[in-house]
């Protein structure tokens, strides 16, 4: 008997695809009197405070997202090893920069918080949790512990007193999450996000964790601390150090932070069960198992299980799409694609020296989700740079730090309006040399060899199709410039690479890297970005014949706000 409370990635991911009939037939309409507050609020935990002057971090933004492994550059930037002195300070930088509140504007009368990363309707259902060592010393001294951030109030909670890290260590079986002296825990309050998306919310976990992620390591990268993402683990002994329910709040991701933490960290105390009480998210809370049951479909049992799943795949890159002339793309190798004899187009990021330096916090404060598009052009220099910035490869336990930037999706754009290029359709190649940012800004290194280029798949004006494809949203049709991210998930969650936990992958490869878009974009002025939503089958339709057998798992837009 087919066991109900799981799902594979594959039928979750057709059950949930929007297309024009689904969207017309579709009865769904938004209950105001249910809409869930966008934040976890606990009733009587103590609490630990975080600075309410959060230091400024004046690192540029574009190399803080260019930093393609763990490490970045951060022993050619210190002269040694990466930081250790954690503490208060660093942790309140950390969190506030990546999902803290940046922005309030007043509109009827009511105050909006919106916060450091991009969310799916500004509905925040990502939380952090910090699982840390002792940190730092004197009044920024933080005690270890297992501890809730909590954005609106910028305050820790207490969920339990003592060094747990070996937990994480062993759930994880992963030697960074060993070394680190914090490592922060992503999750998903489902019901925050299916208010309004449903049973789609199991996706935007993953978009809106990735957009969260790009900025903590951003920050972590610009802070001088080595950090990476770790997306295997025995998922339900993680959720019980929490205290969550999956079936309403579930994890999604490790990041441990710093390196050179001294001895293993010691055998965690007894995880005794908690089940601390918590305000209401609303008046009513509504189910919608298929969400519960695709995390459970891709969950893990124990570290044994988290170590195979990272370890027995192959090597290299799965499912992706090569050049029309060669490569090794593709579940049968090369494949075409093309239906143009257009030239390849090289991209033209400026360097280091030309590069803007907007820092980094000022860059999260500054960035937004654009709602209205000029249709003006935007320069190839400036659209080559935030690309070639973002898609260096985020620093994942299930990516190779000498392999390609997408290891598990393939970057195609509608170029509606970019100066000095054809408008149409093309599938972007990262270059052969995309070096540490840093290297080259203190000149230590040369950045060598091949850019990234544009491959035409095939020209023409496209505007229409990328509003209608955006899910008819006018947005799509007015950026000068529509990225999509799609995979072939069929090949990735096949048993013999990741299984059902692949789907998550494929998802949060894409999600990160659009989250470093999104602050590549912000770093420079007059230009805005926004996520969108999409008609899935259709995106593959418009990139096919390149894209057969792939589908979308982001969209992300670039252009000149109005």
């Amino acid at each position: 008997m087919a066991d109900r409370s799981r799902v594979d990635a594959l039928e979750y991911h057709e059950r949930t695809k929007h297309s024009p009939q689904s969207i017309r037939q579709s009865d769904h309409r938004l209950d105001f009197d249910t809409k869930p507050t966008p934040y976890k609020i606990y009733e009587e935990l103590p609490t630990r405070s975080l600075t309410d002057d959060v230091s400024s971090i004046d690192y540029p933004a574009l190399a803080a997202v260019a930093e393609p492994t763990a490490d970045g550059a951060l022993e050619r930037r210190s002269g040694g090893d990466a930081s250790t002195d954690l503490d208060r300070e660093a942790v309140a930088a950390l969190c506030h920069y990546a999902a803290g509140i940046t922005k309030t504007i007043e509109r009827s009368g009511r105050e909006h918080h919106f916060r450091a990363a991009a969310a799916t309707g500004a509905l925040y259902h990502v939380d952090l949790y910090l699982v840390c060592g002792e940190l730092g010393v004197g009044e920024r001294a933080l005690e270890a512990g297992v501890y809730h951030y909590d954005p609106q109030s910028n305050v820790l909670d207490v969920l339990r007193e003592g060094d747990f890290r070996g937990m994480l260590a062993s759930a994880s079986a992963h030697d960074a999450v060993g070394e680190a002296p914090l490592t922060v825990v992503t999750t998903s309050t489902w019901w925050r996000n299916a208010w309004k998306y449903r049973e789609r919310a199991f996706r935007h976990a993953f978009w809106d964790s990735g957009t969260v992620l790009a900025n903590l390591l951003a920050v972590a990268h610009a802070l001088d601390y080595r950090a990476e993402v770790v997306t295997g683990f025995a998922d339900d002994a993680v959720a019980d150090l929490l205290g969550v329910d999956p079936e309403r709040e579930a994890p999604l991701e490790l990041v441990p932070i710093g390196s050179g933490a001294g001895d293993a960290p010691p055998e965690p105390p007894t995880v005794e069960p908690i089940d601390p009480e918590t305000a209401p998210l609303s008046a009513e809370v509504r189910e919608y198992p298929l969400i519960h049951a695709a995390w459970r479909g891709g969950a893990l049992e124990d570290s044994v299980a988290a170590t195979e799943w990272r370890t027995d795949r192959p090597t290299g890159t799965i499912g992706t799409r090569g050049w029309r002339d060669g490569g090794d793309g593709g579940r049968d190798g090369v494949v075409d694609g093309s239906t143009t004899d257009g030239d390849p187009v090289p991209l033209e990021p400026v360097d280091h020296e030309t590069a803007s330096s907007r820092p980094l916090s000022a860059t999260v404060r500054r960035r937004g989700s654009c709602r209205e598009y000029e249709r003006e052009a935007i320069s190839l220099r400036k659209l080559s740079t935030v690309l070639d910035r973002a898609i260096r490869g985020p620093p994942l336990d299930v990516r190779r730090d000498d392999g390609p930037p997408l290891a598990f999706v393939d970057c195609y754009l509608i170029v509606n309006a970019v100066e000095d290029l054809e408008s149409g359709a093309y599938q972007y190649h990262a270059g052969s040399s995309v070096g540490s940012e840093e290297e080259a800004r203190v000149g230590e290194t040369e950045e060598t060899g091949e850019k990234g280029t544009l491959e035409p798949l095939h020209l023409g004006e496209y505007r229409r199709e990328a509003g209608h494809l955006a899910l008819d949203q006018r947005l799509g049709a007015d950026a000068a410039a529509c990225i999509y991210f799609l995979a072939d998930i069929e090949a990735i969650t096949d048993d013999v690479a990741f299984g059902d936990r692949g789907y998550r992958v494929a998802q949060l490869e894409a999600a990160l890297t659009a989250g470093r878009l999104y602050l590549a974009t912000y770093a420079h002025r007059r230009l805005g970005g926004t996520g969108l939503t999409f008609y899935d089958d259709l995106v593959t339709d418009f990139f096919a014949p390149r894209a057969e057998g792939q589908t979308p798992m982001f969209l992300y837009t670039i252009g000149r706000p109005a």
